[in-house]
């Protein structure tokens, strides 16, 4: 080939492939598809986070998510909410073929509740949670409710907190299984004070309890604070885990604002469990990175993006 000719044809290859790069990278930038995604996990948003798109009220939103694609919806603060409006959302929900996420057990532990000091007047308030907790799923068609068991007894050695905490997962364990419904441990990276922080702190616990209904909520932001090591951590907590939330690091915003390769834990996680016929939810529990309509508009697009993986 003649030498002008070779550099002719090489400039039209590395334009054409430098054009569908940025075409491929600046999916952010393109028109939002407010037609039904065909999302391949069960990703769950959160009542508020379309409030400007859908308005306020709960079952507009809940419709509003489902017209968007998303299969499943996640609320912490259900248990507070009216009983006619659990049941209102939970039919709703039902109507739409969505999956009702986390709520998170009223009392279930903080840092003026915790359950590692062992006492008596916590693992009552604990237990009650646990009850009110079964009557709230009934309402709202749920399965899943967040617990926290509060902060470190620093006065104790950390075998004895984990004792504790143990024995009263157990009484709760015990409260919940009969209406099927599962509590999820959730490690958090809010404060060093709490009690519960890694992923394999948290799988310990999961086998002392020994019950169905006590499994991992594998949040990947605090994760990734807490310990890093994202995918490994999954496959070494796998058997334990029973839920997944999202939110990248830094910022606490949607897939694609921070350093998660979301992308690829979504895939990995996809893949093993379509292995061993396993599903679930994933509470998009963070922020929105923009303002506005457009802010969801852009939100949207990121789990769109984000779920574009081969399988």
């Amino acid at each position: 080939m003649v030498r002008r000719n070779f550099l002719k044809s090489a400039s039209v290859a590395a334009g054409t492939a430098l054009s569908g790069g940025a075409m491929a990278t600046n999916w952010h930038s393109q028109p939002a598809n407010l037609g039904k995604n065909k999302f391949k996990l069960h990703y769950a948003p959160h009542i508020g986070m379309f409030e400007n798109s859908a308005g306020k009220d709960p079952i507009d939103q809940i419709k509003f998510m489902a017209d968007q694609g998303f299969t499943a919806m996640e609320d912490n603060g259900m248990m507070g909410r009216d009983p006619a409006l659990q049941e209102k959302m939970g039919a709703e929900m039902a109507r739409l073929g969505m999956k009702m996420g986390v709520f998170v057990l009223d009392k279930g532990g903080n840092g003026q509740n915790t359950l590692a000091a062992g006492k008596q007047e916590f693992v009552d308030i604990f237990l009650n949670g646990c009850r009110k907790a079964v009557e709230t799923a009934k309402r709202c068609n749920g399965k899943l409710t967040t617990v926290v068991p509060g902060d470190f007894e620093r006065n104790l050695p950390i075998g004895i907190q984990t004792g504790h905490v143990i024995d009263a997962l157990r009484r709760g364990a015990d409260i919940l299984a009969p209406a099927g419904i599962v509590m999820v441990l959730e490690p958090l990276s809010d404060t060093p004070n709490l009690f519960l922080r890694t992923s394999d702190q948290t799988y310990e616990i999961c086998r002392g309890v020994n019950s169905p209904s006590c499994k991992i909520l594998f949040d990947v932001y605090h994760m990734q604070k807490n310990e890093g090591h994202i995918i490994p951590h999954i496959n070494w907590c796998w058997n334990e885990i029973g839920y997944f939330q999202i939110g990248d690091n830094p910022g606490r915003k949607e897939p694609t604002t921070g350093e998660i390769n979301y992308k690829n834990v979504f895939k990995h996680v996809y893949q093993k469990a379509k292995a061993e016929n396993k599903e679930f939810i994933w509470g998009m529990e963070h922020g929105n990175s923009r303002p506005g309509k457009e802010g969801e508009e852009a939100l949207i697009r990121a789990y769109v993006e984000s779920d574009n993986f081969t399988v």
